[in-house]
C-alpha cells in the first residue's frame, strides 16, 4: 500500500510534474489550492493552463502566467460590486414620482419619469410608464407612441463623482430594447462642458441598434476622451413613434470592453442611490390630512413659526424643495425658507391665536 501523500502526474508547458492529491477536490478534477510554489524542487510553476476543472462563475480557460497572475479567456460571471454599473435605476424599479402610474410626457418640457431617467418628445405628447418585465426582469420602461410624434428621448446623466475614473478608457453600454413599430434605436454619449452641468455638452460617440418587437440585449463599446471627467450623459432615442410601443430595460454602463451580465444591486441600496438626487414625502397619517411635515401648538396671531425636516439621504447639492399639498388650521400658507444637502426649513405665519397647526407633503430635487 502506497505511503501518503500520493501525487499524480500533471502536464504543463510541455513538461510534467506532480500535484499532491490534497490540492485537488474529491473528483480529482478541480484544483482547490493555489499553485504558487509547486514544481520541480523549489522552482514555482512558470505556466499552467487548467483544462479539466471548473471555477465557479467562469466560462472560459483560466491561465496562470510566469508571475502567477490569473487570466481568463472568456467571460467571467460578475457579482454585484456596487461600482460596476454607473447607471442608477437601470432596472427601472424605483419610481418615486409615479409609483408605476402612467405619465404624460409633453412637448413643452423634459420630465423625470422613473428615478434618474429624463424623458422628452417632439411633435406630439407621448405616454410613458413603468411596466412589467418578463423572466428574471421585474420591470421595464415603455413609451406609447401617438400620431405626429417625431422623436422620443430617454436620458440619464451620470454624476462626475461616478464617472471621473472612466475618462480616457473604453466603456461598454448594454441595454434591453424592443419596438413594435420601428426597427432602430439610436444612442448618443456625451460629457458635460462643466462639472455636473448639462446645459451644454460635448459629443463623444453615437450609433444605432437595429431592433425588433422582441426584447433583445444590445451592447456597444465606446472610447472616452481624457476630457470626459465632468459627468456623462447617455441618451437613447427613436424617431417617428406614431403608434406602437418602445420598451427599455436593464441599462448598464461599465468600464472595459466586455458586456457583463446586468448588475442587480439590492433594492434598498438602489433606492438610497436614487434619493441622493430626488426624495419625496407623501405620507399622510390620521384625520384631516395630518401630513408628513407638521407644526402644531399654541400660537400668537401674526407670529412666524418655523420647523426643520432632515432628508433621508444627503443630496448631491442643495435641492429645490416643493410643497405638494398642505393642511393648516390658524396659519397662512406655509413656505420653504432654507435648504441644505441634509435638511430644509419651512415656516408659516399664524393668523389666529390659540391651538394651531400646519403641515404639508413635499419633494426635494437635486437632479443633474
Amino acid at each position: 500500500m502506497p505511503t501518503l501523500p500520493i501525487s499524480i502526474p500533471y502536464t504543463f508547458a510541455a513538461s510534467t510534474t506532480s500535484i499532491p492529491l490534497s490540492y485537488l477536490d474529491s473528483n480529482f478534477s478541480t484544483l482547490t489550492t493555489a499553485l504558487n510554489g509547486i514544481g520541480s524542487g523549489t522552482t514555482p510553476l512558470t505556466s499552467v493552463t487548467i483544462t479539466g476543472g471548473t471555477i465557479t462563475g467562469v466560462s472560459g480557460v483560466p491561465t496562470l502566467d510566469a508571475n502567477n497572475n490569473l487570466s481568463i479567456a472568456g467571460v467571467v460571471q460578475m457579482g454585484s460590486s456596487f461600482l460596476r454599473n454607473r447607471i442608477i435605476n437601470g432596472a427601472m424599479a424605483i419610481d418615486q414620482r409615479n409609483a408605476g402610474a402612467a405619465q404624460t410626457i409633453t412637448t413643452a418640457a423634459a420630465a423625470y419619469t422613473v428615478d434618474r431617467w429624463l424623458a422628452s418628445c417632439t411633435g406630439a405628447n407621448v405616454t410613458g410608464q413603468r411596466v412589467a418585465g418578463s423572466g428574471s426582469t421585474q420591470y421595464r420602461y415603455q413609451f406609447t407612441g401617438a400620431a405626429s410624434v417625431t422623436a422620443i428621448n430617454f436620458t440619464q446623466r451620470i454624476e462626475q463623482l461616478n464617472s471621473y475614473d472612466l475618462a480616457g478608457s473604453t466603456i461598454t453600454i448594454s441595454v434591453d430594447l424592443a419596438n413594435s413599430l420601428l426597427t432602430s434605436v439610436s444612442w448618443a454619449l456625451s460629457y458635460a462642458n462643466s462639472a455636473d452641468t448639462f446645459t451644454s455638452t460635448t459629443a463623444i460617440s453615437s450609433g444605432t441598434f437595429t431592433v425588433s418587437s422582441t426584447v433583445t440585449r444590445y451592447n456597444v463599446q465606446v472610447l472616452l476622451p481624457a476630457a470626459a471627467t465632468t459627468g456623462l450623459q447617455l441618451q437613447l432615442s427613436v424617431g417617428a413613434q406614431t403608434s406602437g410601443t418602445w420598451t427599455i430595460g436593464n441599462v448598464q454602463v461599465e468600464a472595459g470592453t466586455i458586456a457583463t451580465p446586468f448588475e442587480r444591486r439590492p433594492q434598498g441600496q438602489e433606492f438610497l442611490l436614487c434619493q441622493r438626487y430626488y426624495e419625496q414625502d407623501l405620507l399622510t397619517n390620521g384625520p384631516a390630512g395630518y401630513v408628513a411635515f407638521s407644526w402644531n401648538g399654541i400660537t400668537t396671531n401674526g407670529a412666524l413659526y418655523f420647523g426643520t425636516r432632515p432628508f433621508q439621504v444627503a443630496k448631491r447639492a442643495s435641492p429645490t424643495v416643493l410643497i405638494l399639498n398642505n393642511y393648516r388650521v390658524g396659519f397662512n400658507t406655509p413656505a420653504i425658507n432654507t435648504t441644505s444637502i441634509s435638511s430644509f426649513m419651512a415656516s408659516a405665519i399664524a393668523n389666529t391665536g390659540g391651538d394651531s397647526a400646519f403641515g404639508f407633503t413635499w419633494s426635494a430635487s437635486a437632479e443633474l
